[in-house]
C-alpha cells in the first residue's frame, strides 16, 4: 500500500533511481531494477499526482515481474484512486491468481466496491474473505466490516461484528474502545456487562475491559459497581483519563461530590485542561454550597470555553443563591447576549429585578421570555407572577386569558386567577378558581399561600383547603 508520509529528503536517492528507471525505460544500459526499486518509482510518481507515468512505471515492472502480487496492488491502488473502477477490479482478480489472500488487497476491492456505490456487495465480499484469515489479519478485516455496517447504518451488526474481534484478541484496542461505545448506542448493557466481566476473570490486567464494565454498569445506573470497575482500571492505569471523568461522574451521580472532586483533580494532574472538568469541579462545588470555589471554577471552564452561554448562567445561578442580585444580572445578561433567543435566561434576569425592585424593567424580561416561548408554562408563570406582584391583578387575569390559549388550562393558572381576583376584592369569584385549582393540581397550592401566606387566615379560603385536604 502506498506510503502518504513520503519524505522530500529522500529526493536525491530517489533521482538516481530515476535515471535508472529512465534506462531501463529507454532500453538503454544492461542493468534493471529489483522488484522493491520498481515499487519506489511507482510510489514516486503517483506521490507527485503523476499518474500516467505511474501506470506505465506498473506495466514496465510487470514485463521484468510478471507474477508480482505487489505491482498488481499498487497498480489496482492507482486505477481505483483515478476512479478507473472497472479497471481495478481487473487488475485485483489478475493479483489472486498469485496471492488469493491478501488482506490489503481484500479490502481495496471493498473500498472500490463501496465507490461503486454498492456497499451490499462490499459487506459480502467482506464477510466471505472474512473465512479465509486468522488471527490479527482477520481482527483488522472485522473491523472494517463493522466500519461498514456503521455506514448502511446496520448498528445491531456493527456490534455483533465488534463481538467477533475481540473473541479473537480480548486485548484488541481499537475493538474494545468502539465496543463500549456501540453497548450503549444499541442497548446491549446487560450484554456488555455480561461480557467483560468474562474477559475481566480470565484477564484481569486488562484495563480497558474494566473500564468497559464501568461505563456498561454506569448506562444501567449500577454506579456503585461502575465505580469499582473503574477503580480496578485506575488501578492497573492510573493515567487512563476516562477512568478519573467516568467515575466522578458516578460519584455525583450518588451525590458523593468530595470523591468526586478527587477524581476530577487527578484527571486534571494528568490530562489537559478541559472546560468540561473545570464545568464539572463547579458544579459539585455548588452542590456543597460554596459558591465562590463554584464560580472559580465555572470562571476557568469559561476561559476555555468563552462562547458557552450556560457556564455564565450558572455563575448567575451562584449569585442568586447568595442573594447577590446585582451580580447575578451581569452573568445572566452576558448568558443572554451570547444566547439572544433563551427564555429561561430573560427569566432570570427578570426575577432577579424584582428582587432589586426594579419591576418595570423585570415585567419586559418576563414579556420577552413569553415572546420566546408562548407554548411553555414556565414563561407565563414568570409573566403573571411578576405582575401580581406588580399590583397589576386586572393584568393578571387578562395575561391568564392568553397563556390559556396557548398552553391550555393548568393547575398554576387557576391558583394565580383566585389570588388576583381575592386582591381586586372578588372573594367568592376567588374561592371558584382556588377550588378550580385544588381539584386539578392539589399539589400545587404553595404556589397559592406563597403569594400571600395570610389568604389561609381567610375563612372562606381556610375551610376550603381543609375540604381538600379531607378528601
Amino acid at each position: 500500500m502506498f506510503d502518504d508520509d513520503y519524505n522530500e529528503d529522500e529526493w536525491e536517492p530517489i533521482e538516481e533511481l530515476l535515471r535508472r528507471y529512465e534506462l531501463v525505460k529507454n532500453g538503454e544500459g544492461a542493468s534493471t531494477l529489483d522488484e522493491e526499486e520498481f515499487e519506489a518509482v511507482i510510489e514516486y510518481y503517483f506521490q507527485n499526482n503523476n499518474e500516467e507515468q505511474a501506470l506505465l512505471a506498473c506495466d514496465i515492472a510487470r514485463t521484468y515481474f510478471p507474477f508480482s502480487g505487489s505491482i498488481l496492488l499498487l497498480k489496482a491502488e492507482i486505477l481505483t484512486q483515478a476512479q478507473k473502477l472497472g479497471q481495478a477490479h481487473r487488475a485485483l482478480d489478475e493479483m489472486e491468481q498469485y496471492d488469493a489472500n491478501n488482506l490489503d488487497a481484500t479490502i481495496l476491492r471493498s473500498d472500490i466496491y463501496l465507490a461503486q456505490f454498492r456497499p451490499d456487495k462490499s459487506i459480502e465480499h467482506l464477510e466471505e474473505k472474512s473465512k479465509d484469515f486468522e488471527g490479527e489479519e482477520k481482527s483488522e478485516l472485522l473491523l472494517e466490516l463493522s466500519d461498514l455496517y456503521d455506514e448502511v447504518e446496520d448498528f445491531e451488526m456493527v456490534f455483533k461484528t465488534l463481538l467477533r474481534v475481540i473473541k479473537i484478541d480480548v486485548r484488541n484496542e481499537e475493538a474494545l474502545q468502539k465496543i463500549c461505545f456501540w453497548a450503549e448506542f444499541t442497548g446491549h448493557m446487560e450484554e456488555s456487562v455480561k461480557l467483560h466481566t468474562e474477559i475481566t476473570d480470565e484477564d484481569p490486567y486488562n484495563a480497558l475491559a474494566w473500564f468497559n464494565l464501568g461505563a456498561a454498569y454506569q448506562g444501567m445506573k449500577n454506579y456503585s459497581e461502575a465505580i469499582d470497575a473503574y477503580e480496578y482500571c485506575i488501578a492497573i492505569d492510573e493515567k487512563f483519563e476516562f477512568a478519573y471523568r467516568n467515575i466522578a461522574d458516578a460519584y455525583m451521580r450518588i451525590k458523593e461530590y468530595e470523591k468526586a472532586l478527587e477524581a476530577l483533580a487527578k484527571h486534571l494532574e494528568i490530562g489537559k485542561p478541559e472546560d468540561v472538568i473545570f464545568e464539572a469541579m463547579g458544579y459539585c462545588w455548588e452542590k456543597r454550597k460554596n459558591y465562590p470555589q463554584a464560580r472559580y471554577y465555572y470562571r476557568q471552564a469559561s476561559q476555555l470555553s468563552p462562547q458557552d452561554d450556560t457556564i455564565f448562567y450558572k455563575i448567575g445561578e451562584t449569585y442568586a443563591r447568595e442573594k447577590k442580585w446585582d451580580k447575578a444580572v451581569k452573568s445572566f445578561s452576558t448568558a443572554l447576549h451570547l444566547d439572544k433567543e433563551n427564555a429561561s435566561y430573560c427569566m432570570a434576569i427578570g426575577n432577579c429585578l424584582m428582587e432589586m425592585d426594579v419591576k418595570s424593567e423585570a415585567l419586559v424580561c418576563f414579556l420577552n421570555a413569553v415572546r420566546l416561548k408562548p407554548g411553555t408554562k414556565s414563561t407565563w408563570l414568570a409573566l403573571v407572577r411578576g405582575l401580581y406582584l406588580s399590583g397589576y391583578f386586572e393584568e393578571v387575569i387578562l395575561q391568564l386569558d392568553v397563556a390559556r390559549d396557548h398552553c391550555g388550562d393548568k393547575g398554576e393558572f387557576y391558583y394565580y386567577h383566585a389570588a388576583a381576583l381575592i386582591e381586586l376584592g372578588k372573594v367568592k369569584e376567588g374561592a371558584i378558581q382556588l377550588e378550580n385549582g385544588l381539584r386539578e393540581a392539589p399539589k400545587k397550592l404553595k404556589t397559592f399561600t406563597d403569594l400571600n401566606p395570610e389568604y389561609i387566615l381567610r375563612t372562606a379560603v381556610a375551610e376550603l383547603i381543609s375540604r381538600y385536604k379531607k378528601k
